[in-house]
């Protein structure tokens, strides 16, 4: 029987190890995950055991090959995406030396501070298009040099986390340029590493890994992890794209114009760029694009879907999030008053702040769960219009495009178009990141000529969530009580996260 021609996506998530097989028509076969543990052994803290990446990876593999009847001569690339900005630690021999340092970690707020002492705030901003912040590779890599002396003596190579299953899967050091770039280490214009902010910060060149284009080849899997995935010896591995960057791809937001809107744990509002565009505070997040001689800009609040987690688990345990939800359908736009502040894990866009916290602000006795609950789906949308709102600012939005585990909820939909008072897309590709991996495989496996060929062949609109004219100025009045709220709270916000130090 002849070899199908399947490539393969695999998105090391912070909840899981997914693999994703698509066809040459950009369809989905099949997709198989494992799940992950985030350890927090202090408060503010999130780590992760690589090795789980890799086993979770090489479970996720076997038993997508196994679901799809495919075998590893039916795979023609492999393309990866994951968490961005952790910080994974190998030695001369290549042994982990330490949990990475997740993403969502908020540790190094003194370790910021130094690197924008050191190397200047506008000098930083310009070199990067990024200040230093707490989710950042840099400032964890001072961490660990300030605080585990001993494990950094003995550091040879740093990698993300995606690029650690690289490793395992290659015997190779790479990283694409989206996730390079979330390092805080990287020459934005450039594209490449910045010798001048490695210098200062004393972090040798030789321990980080050789950046590429999205769909550039990086390696080819061994026969040590053939053997192990049920991959083919050869098999072409891709540079892929930090999971922002990737999730666009599969979303089809590859053009000016265009903006993703994911709704997942976290929500991130990502703008594709044709040039480096620097928010002149460092608000927004400038990073390299998967698609290659490409830039985008990116809103990320640190708990959006999460928020209705939180809440689902916390106050209607084992009920269904469409339980949950249902209800508050019949509540007033607004929620009568009703104001939820996300900041549940500290927060990003626009607030860098990881003593930012969460709050319920105008309860009442009229007030219900349902009014809660909607509550908690507004200020989730108010926390993505704040970056919406920088976003304008630099450049037109022609069409915006939702993804994510929340964009499920036709509620939630409808309040974000209102919110945000724009058209909502959704497309016919629901597996994110891993979709975008496995698209920039098969561009890198020759299958389509480039990354914006691959989307238009396989990313199509499918429902239009239109804003409701009658809701727009009633959430406009909310917003601004909404943007108030941080101001007002952030000294209370800073008293007790000193006392808890």
């Amino acid at each position: 029987m002849a070899a199908r021609k399947l490539f393969l996506g695999i998105d090391v998530s912070t909840t899981g190890a997914k693999a994703l097989l698509i066809d040459a028509e950009g369809a989905v076969v099949v997709s198989a995950s494992t799940a992950l543990v985030v350890s927090t052994p202090r408060p503010l803290w999130s780590e992760q055991d690589p090795h789980d990446w890799w086993e979770g990876t090489v479970a996720s593999i076997r038993r997508a090959l196994a679901e799809a009847d495919a075998t590893g001569a039916d795979v023609c690339a492999v393309g990866l995406t994951g968490q961005m900005h952790g910080l994974t630690l190998l030695d001369q021999e290549n042994r982990v030396l330490r949990p990475a340092i997740l993403w969502n970690d908020q540790r190094t707020g003194e370790e910021c501070r130094e690197i924008t002492e050191r190397f200047g705030f506008e000098r930083l901003l310009a070199l990067t298009g990024n200040k230093a912040l707490t989710g950042f590779t840099a400032p964890k890599i001072l961490w660990v040099r300030k605080h585990e002396p001993e494990v950094y003596a003995r550091v040879a190579h740093i990698l993300l986390p995606k690029d650690y299953v690289r490793f395992r899967m290659t015997a190779g050091y790479a990283v694409d340029k989206a996730d390079g770039a979330g390092m805080l280490l990287f020459d934005l214009k450039r594209r490449t590493w910045a010798p001048e902010l490695l210098d200062a910060l004393e972090i040798p060149t030789a321990w980080l890994p050789t950046p590429y284009e999205g769909p550039e080849i990086t390696g080819e899997v061994t026969a040590e992890a053939a053997a192990i995935t049920g991959l083919r010896v050869g098999t072409p591995v891709v540079a892929g794209g930090g999971d922002q960057a990737a999730g666009a791809v599969g979303a089809g937001a590859v053009a000016p114009g265009i903006v993703s809107l994911a709704l997942g744990t976290s929500g991130v509002v990502f703008a594709t760029t044709a040039e480096p565009y620097i928010e002149p505070e460092g608000r927004l997040h400038s990073f390299c694009h998967s698609v290659p001689g490409m830039w985008h800009l990116m809103g990320v609040m640190l708990s959006a879907a999460g928020s209705l987690r939180w809440y689902r688990d916390t106050l209607a345990p084992g009920i269904a999030y469409d339980d949950v939800v249902a209800p508050a359908a019949a509540v007033p736009v607004g929620a009568e008053g009703l104001l939820f502040l996300p900041y549940l894990t500290g927060e990003r866009t626009p607030h860098p702040d990881p003593l930012a916290r969460g709050a319920f602000v105008g309860l009442t006795v009229r007030h219900t769960q349902a009014h809660m609950t909607r509550a908690v789906l507004e200020g989730v949308a108010f926390g993505l219009r704040d970056s919406m709102e920088l976003i304008r600012s630099a450049g037109p939005i022609a069409q915006v495009r939702v993804a994510g585990g929340g964009a499920r909820s036709a509620l939630w939909r409808q309040i974000l178009a209102d919110v945000l008072n724009v058209e909502l897309v959704t497309v016919n590709t629901t597996e994110g990141a891993a979709y975008g991996a496995a698209l920039l495989a098969g561009v890198g496996a020759g299958q389509w000529a480039s990354v914006a060929e691959s989307c238009t062949a396989t990313v199509r609109p499918v429902e239009r969530t239109a804003p409701n004219a009658v809701n727009v100025p009633v959430y406009e009045r909310a917003y601004a009580q909404y943007r108030a709220l941080y101001p007002a709270l952030k000294p209370v916000f800073h008293a007790i996260g000193e006392a808890e130090a």
